[in-house]
């Protein structure tokens, strides 16, 4: 317990408060012009205290500070029925569920053509830099088109925007498995040769065993860029529910508030997902015999 505190919670904790200072020096900062302003307008003197306390309750401001986004967060996810279109639980769940699927999809297509890069030299040749030259491509600029293609095939939904979530998972798993396929020793892959092993059982003896530590990495990256995907994939569509859904409307109606809770529940449900995969790993590597 004592290395957990001085090692995770200590460390943790001091970053996270300062952040949050930080978070309440600008909203005071970037909020302050509007009470001078109203102050100005009524001709009235404002003080200090006064035009920090109001700052920290405007109704739509520049910058919210933590607690409104707290207070937000608490009301759309624990006061409001997760059925509700106005409950983060019902948008959360309409983005998560398009990150995991497009997470899935990309991880299993980041492994094939890992399994593929490393047992051909022609594709090693051929694929990577293609691979490589993928990641090149903007999603900002990628994504309306996978959406204007998929639904001009009748393709909507769910789907259009796991397609986005696979284009950029798949890359970190491709990389990663790549590297840890490779990963083994010469005197190891001579060993299994003398032991006349065919390619099959130096994969699954070897190579595969060698290259779990690789694959949950680049999970963990992979599944969080994935969120990104599905929320981005939300953005030009108009769509009406989900997390990219809850940002567009809150920046249409000038609801600040709105999407700094929707960010923020979006940053948890990351982290929540990355802990999950390292929890995964954590298990496998002991079945594994893998000293921590």
């Amino acid at each position: 317990m004592r290395k957990v505190l001085y090692d995770r919670v200590i460390p943790v904790g001091t970053v996270l408060l300062a952040i949050i200072a930080l978070w309440y020096a600008f909203a005071v900062i970037l909020n302050a012009p509007f009470e001078r302003d109203q102050a100005a307008r009524a001709n009235a003197e404002i003080s200090t205290s006064q035009l920090i306390a109001n700052t920290m309750r405007q109704e739509r401001p520049v910058l919210p500070a933590p607690h409104q986004v707290a207070a937000e967060i608490r009301k759309t996810v624990f006061e409001i029925s997760p059925t509700s279109k106005r409950s983060l639980v019902y948008h959360g769940w309409v983005t998560l569920s398009s990150t995991l699927l497009g997470f899935g999809l990309g991880t299993l297509l980041g492994i094939l053509l890992a399994v593929a890069i490393v047992h051909s030299r022609t594709l090693d040749k051929s694929l990577m830099p293609w691979i490589i030259t993928s990641q090149t491509v903007p999603i900002l600029a990628i994504a309306p088109m996978i959406i204007v293609v998929l639904n001009a095939v009748n393709i909507t939904g769910l789907l259009p925007k796991a397609m986005i979530s696979t284009y950029l998972s798949f890359f970190p798993v491709a990389v990663g498995m790549v590297k840890g396929l490779r990963s083994p020793e010469i005197m190891h892959l001579d060993l299994m040769r003398t032991y006349n092993a065919s390619k099959a059982q130096v994969f699954w003896k070897l190579r595969w065993p060698a290259s779990m530590p690789y694959l949950f990495t680049s999970m963990k990256i992979a599944v969080a860029i994935s969120l990104v995907g599905a929320i981005v994939g939300e953005l030009p569509t108009g769509a009406v529910a989900g997390i990219g859904a809850r940002l567009l409307a809150g920046s249409y109606y000038g609801q600040t508030v709105q999407i700094w809770a929707a960010l923020i529940a979006a940053a948890l449900m990351a982290a929540i997902l990355v802990s999950l995969i390292g929890v995964i790993a954590t298990f496998v590597n002991r079945r594994m015999g893998v000293r921590t």
